[in-house]
Order: C-alpha cells, then sequence, then structure tokens
C-alpha cells in the first residue's frame, strides 16, 4: 500500500502480555546482524513517509518509504514492502492461484478491501511469491535502501485458519534470507505477538511498529530486539499525550508522532512530532 496501515486485527492484550511473559525472565539478546548488514541507528529520530516523499526534518535520522519511492541519501532508509497480501492497483499482477480464496473467491483484508491475501500455505506457493517479491528486494538495495520491512507479516490471523503462522514464517524467512543476500537488513512489521520466533527463526534483524505505545505493546519488541525498534504512533487515537508516551520507559527510544495517511507537509492533515 502506498498509505498507513490501520491498526491490523490486533490480538488480544493477553496474548501480548503472554508474549511478554516468554521474554520477561531475560533481557534483550545480544544482536549479531548477518555480515554486511546495519542496523539501523540506535534512537535515531524517525519519520515515515509511505503517504508520500519529502524531505525530513534535518533532525530525522532514520526514514521509511514505500518501494516505489528513492532512498534519502544520507539517512538511513527502509524500503516499505508488502510481502503477504497484494498492493492496492497490483491485484492483477498475481497469478489467481496465488490468492488465498475460499469458495471460489478471493480473500480480502477486512480492512483494507483492495489488498487480497497472499497464499502462503504451500512451499510451491511460497517459492512463487518470494520470486515475485525478491526482485523488489532486490531493487530496494539498487536504489540505494539500507534495510527492507516486510508488512503483513499477520496476514494469517485474517484467514479464518486457512493458513497458519508457520505458513508465514516459512515465507518470511525466504524474504529475509534475500534481503540478506542483497545486504539489506530485514525489519519485522507489526505482529508483536510472533516477535520471539521470527526474530529466532527467520533472522530478522529489528522492528517497525504502529501504535506499540497506545497499544502497550512495546515491550513485546524491544525485549526481542533491544534499542532496535522504530515506532509510529498516529495523532487520531491517542489514550494519553504524546509527551506522556515519550516519557515512558517502556516506549521505543526511536518513536515519532504521525497523521493516520501519513501525508505530504503541504497536506492540511500533516502531522511530525517528535520526542525532541
Amino acid at each position: 500500500m502506498t498509505v498507513a496501515a490501520l491498526a491490523r486485527g490486533r490480538w488480544a492484550g493477553l496474548i501480548v502480555v503472554g508474549a511478554l511473559a516468554l521474554t520477561a525472565c531475560s533481557p534483550a539478546p545480544a544482536h549479531s546482524p548477518s555480515s554486511g548488514v546495519t542496523l539501523p541507528p540506535s534512537g535515531a529520530v524517525p519519520d515515515y513517509q509511505l503517504g508520500g516523499a519529502y524531505a525530513p526534518d534535518p533532525e530525522v535520522g532514520i526514514v521509511g518509504r514505500d518501494r516505489s519511492a528513492e532512498p534519502v541519501p544520507g539517512v538511513y532508509s527502509i524500503c516499505y514492502v508488502n510481502g503477504f497480501q497484494t498492493q492496492p492497483g497490483e491485484l492483477a499482477d498475481w497469478p489467481r492461484d496465488l490468492l488465498l480464496q475460499r469458495g471460489g473467491e478471493v480473500v480480502f483484508d477486512p480492512d483494507w478491501p483492495d489488498e487480497a491475501l497472499l497464499d502462503t500455505s504451500t512451499a510451491e506457493h511460497r517459492d512463487r511469491i518470494s520470486e515475485t517479491v525478491k526482485p523488489w528486494i532486490d531493487d530496494c538495495a539498487d536504489a540505494g535502501f539500507d534495510a527492507v520491512e516486510f508488512d503483513n507479516l499477520d496476514s494469517y490471523s485474517r484467514s479464518d485458519g486457512s493458513l497458519s503462522f508457520d505458513d508465514n514464517l516459512a515465507l518470511a524467512s525466504l524474504l529475509v534470507d534475500a534481503a540478506h543476500t542483497a545486504g539489506l537488513a530485514a525489519g519485522q512489521k507489526n505482529a508483536a505477538e510472533d516477535a520471539v520466533p521470527l526474530r529466532a527463526r527467520a533472522d530478522f534483524d529489528f522492528a517497525v511498529t504502529e501504535e506499540c505505545a497506545a497499544y502497550e505493546e512495546c515491550e513485546a519488541y524491544t525485549s526481542v530486539y533491544g534499542d532496535h525498534v522504530i515506532d509510529i504512533e498516529y495523532a487520531d487515537e491517542l489514550p494519553r499525550s504524546f509527551a506522556e508516551m515519550c516519557d515512558d520507559d517502556a516506549s521505543p527510544a526511536a518513536m515519532v508522532l504521525r497523521d493516520r495517511d501519513l501525508v505530504t507537509p503541504d497536506d492540511g492533515a500533516y502531522v511530525f512530532e517528535t520526542c525532541g
């Protein structure tokens, strides 16, 4: 997609608490990125520009942009790739048999009805999906991005049981391997409840989260990725002030407040606020 994702089918808070319980007894593991991969700078000010690219504020040290955009020279740049669902306007680019179907009808994300779920249920499908996505990853590397984030890792949770976490984990492993081969760090996008196995079994390097402070799930990421967590909060649904979120020790050091649609500064709805 080219606009920000809404909170996507988030699991109940108890599931996140359970994930935290698995790691609460030990600190975040030491990070050993793959050879040639550079992790996002710890605590740098982020900006998230999926709704349109623009010159970032001088204080910004990390920028996330869609794969159709160019990276920012001199700034750590993360390339957004929708790895588990179709992009709006690209449905026809995918073979129909790689789209999840139920009763002969393609299954769409209920929050984003122009995004179809990719069918990750077989090794043959996963191989073919990865062969489509790998050139996008290579394009990100060729353009000069430092990392790639893979969205919709949790698409299985919207499949009514047709897909499983293990299905998506197997595809994620292929995509992370492709990112590392291209010299890019690989970012987990959302899916707090899956952070532990995604890091341990798919070898993700860092996390990009949306509203982890609002949903009080940041520790599910920081307990796994330490300082390499980038959080985007949205101004339309703040349960407390952004200043309070910034002061919360549970919040990642790299956090920004944006408008939900991630519009450009020339739009009246534009919001960009940092923790200072």
